[in-house]
């Protein structure tokens, strides 16, 4: 077999993932971009908003990878024409992320201020964080059971669904801010921070209702759980927990890079919050061709077509780095008038003005470093991928922030590491995959 994958094709599945992608920072960003402009308390409540954002980006991010391993699954039983091996996989995967999410909720919940002194939070952000965190846990179950259903639309060579349920989802999440923090005179009293999260947990709820919808009406993989597990079950754990631990790794850096941000002050933390978003928003728009990496790989592995799945990469670096250099040159003509989207606060303006440009550089680099993360899992990859999460983020990111936080760098320092950081990710990856996969072509 050997299937010609051009721009067109690679784009049908990258520009809806792209557009689905960026719905989880665009909730963030709404909720900060709102709470940074309240007339009470924006400055502590923004820093709150970081704090939370960085621990729940971690529960999802940790438990989220049921995605990429139903897509992984799924896409190669896909490529060698086999899905109803497999088509009873993504029901007996949602069951057992549900019920693991609310055995978080039942232990978080309780211990949310401890969890939050941790990240150095301290008397009215540490209140502000625990009261935000309490509401929006509540959609934390409705959100996996959406990236479940999104893997399983991939998997299924699908990015269109996911897209049509990610836009309704963000439009209603920037509604309801706009109307529960602010209120309406004399109908709705305004909700500030407690607002946002409300405002996060309903549109969650929104999402996985559609979701529900489109795999019953536009797919015949079934949501109703029959036992015995599929076969391909103990695959599926042992993707998700090695990528539970590259998660781990990775959220061990976002901690680090949290825990400092705060240790300088509350406009450390706000300017760091305003930063990490936006190089959130610009991850998840490289992501489209991630996804799109992810999706075709593994069904090109499953084809054992291993020569276009060459060719793929050498196409997605192409256009992952061009996406990159966009996004830069964007956030340079926008550079001042995005900062005062988030704050109208001049301190935290300037700290962030200091350090975004440092986000901007970092745009091509992570392009690479995400499309062959998106590559290596669709090729279920997932134990190499965890070692390299390990490396980056104990033997490069940790000793690099531990230094400029002992030179005095601050928030400059936090972006330096974040930058070697994916330096460490990216590299690897590439040179593992042309390792791997040049000598089959060749041999075959």
């Amino acid at each position: 077999m050997n299937t010609t994958i051009s721009l067109n094709h690679i784009n049908k599945l990258a520009i809806p993932a792209l557009i689905s992608g960026v719905s989880e920072p665009i909730l963030s960003l709404t909720d900060a971009a709102i709470i940074g402009n309240m007339s009470n308390n924006a400055t502590t409540s923004l820093a709150a908003v970081g704090i939370v954002g960085t621990f729940f980006s971690m529960l999802i991010w940790v438990l989220g990878q049921t995605r990429s391993a139903i897509s992984a699954i799924v896409s190669q039983y896909v490529g060698a024409n086999n899905l109803n091996a497999v088509k009873n996989l993504p029901a007996q995967a949602i069951f057992l992320i549900t019920t693991l999410s609310l055995v978080i909720i039942a232990v978080t919940y309780p211990l949310a201020s401890h969890i939050f002194k941790f990240y150095n939070a301290t008397g009215d952000i540490l209140d502000y964080s625990v009261t935000y965190y309490q509401i929006r846990v509540f959609g934390f179950p409705f959100t996996l059971y959406t990236i479940a259903i999104f893997g399983t639309f991939r998997g299924l060579q699908n990015t269109y669904y996911p897209m049509l349920i990610a836009i309704v989802g963000s439009f209603v999440n920037i509604i309801l801010d706009i109307v529960l923090v602010y209120g309406i005179d004399n109908v709705i009293p305004a909700m500030h921070i407690k607002g946002a999260a409300y405002a996060s947990v309903l549109a969650q709820i929104i999402m996985a209702v559609l979701s529900t919808y489109y795999i019953f009406k536009k797919t015949d993989i079934s949501l109703r759980v029959r036992f015995p597990f599929n076969p391909e079950i103990k695959r599926f754990i042992l993707m998700i927990l090695n990528l539970f631990i590259r998660t781990l790794a990775l959220n061990l850096a976002l901690y680090l890079a949290t825990s400092f941000a705060t240790k300088y002050g509350k406009n450390y933390i706000a300017a760091y919050t305003i930063a990490i978003n936006l190089w959130f928003l610009g991850a998840f728009l490289i992501d489209g061709y991630a996804s799109a990496g992810n999706i075709l790989s593994g069904k090109l592995l499953g084809a054992k077509d291993y020569k276009t799945l060459i060719k793929l990469s050498e196409k997605l670096i192409k256009y992952g780095v061009v996406v990159g250099i966009i996004i830069a040159v964007i956030g340079a003509i926008m550079y001042y008038p995005l900062g005062t989207i988030f704050s109208n606060d001049r301190a935290v303006l300037d700290v962030f003005y200091d350090v975004f440009w440092i986000v901007l550089l970092m745009q091509p680099l992570c392009a690479l470093a995400f499309i062959f993360d998106g590559v290596f899992k669709g090729l279920g990859k997932m134990k190499y991928l965890r070692n390299v999460l390990l490396f980056s983020s104990l033997l490069v990111f940790t000793p690099i922030i531990l230094l400029s936080d002992y030179l005095g760098y601050k928030l400059e320092g936090v972006f330096i590491a974040f930058t070697l950081w994916i330096v460490a990710r990216g590299l690897p990856l590439i040179i593992k995959f042309r390792k791997t996969f040049k000598p089959l072509v060749q041999n075959s």
